[in-house]
């Protein structure tokens, strides 16, 4: 039910932005989550349908904007100023449920999974 798209290859410094897409229905909760080689999945950003409440991990914040479109069901990851370091296979999550910002970071909040989109970031 979800589909994510617009990964690809840059240089640092460089810019792309990720889409997903729901087919034909929205979430009460919006989340990227990405994986680098060999590390752990981590929370990247997430939003929420009803108020447009965002929150972002640490080390995107300033650089990454989440945003949503209600008229597509979709939802954005702007992502600019790119470095090696956000090298990554990104996930984008969603569920029913409108969690409070204090649960975005957590896999288990998402019971929808859309398959990986590689973002390669070169120096």
């Amino acid at each position: 039910q979800l589909q994510a798209s617009g990964g690809g290859s840059v240089q640092a410094g460089g810019s792309l932005r990720l889409s997903c897409a729901a087919s034909g229905r929205t979430f009460g909760t919006y989340a990227w989550f990405r994986q680098a080689p060999g590390k752990e999945r981590e929370f990247v950003s997430g939003i929420r349908w009803s108020d447009n409440n965002k929150r972002y991990a640490t080390s995107v914040k300033g650089r990454f904007t989440i945003s949503k479109d209600n008229t597509k069901y979709s939802v954005y990851l702007q992502m600019n100023s790119l470095s090696p370091e956000d090298t990554a296979v990104y996930f984008c999550a969603a569920d029913s449920r409108t969690w409070i910002i204090g649960n975005m970071h957590r896999e288990t909040a998402y019971g929808h999974w859309g398959p990986g989109t590689q973002v390669t970031v070169s120096s």
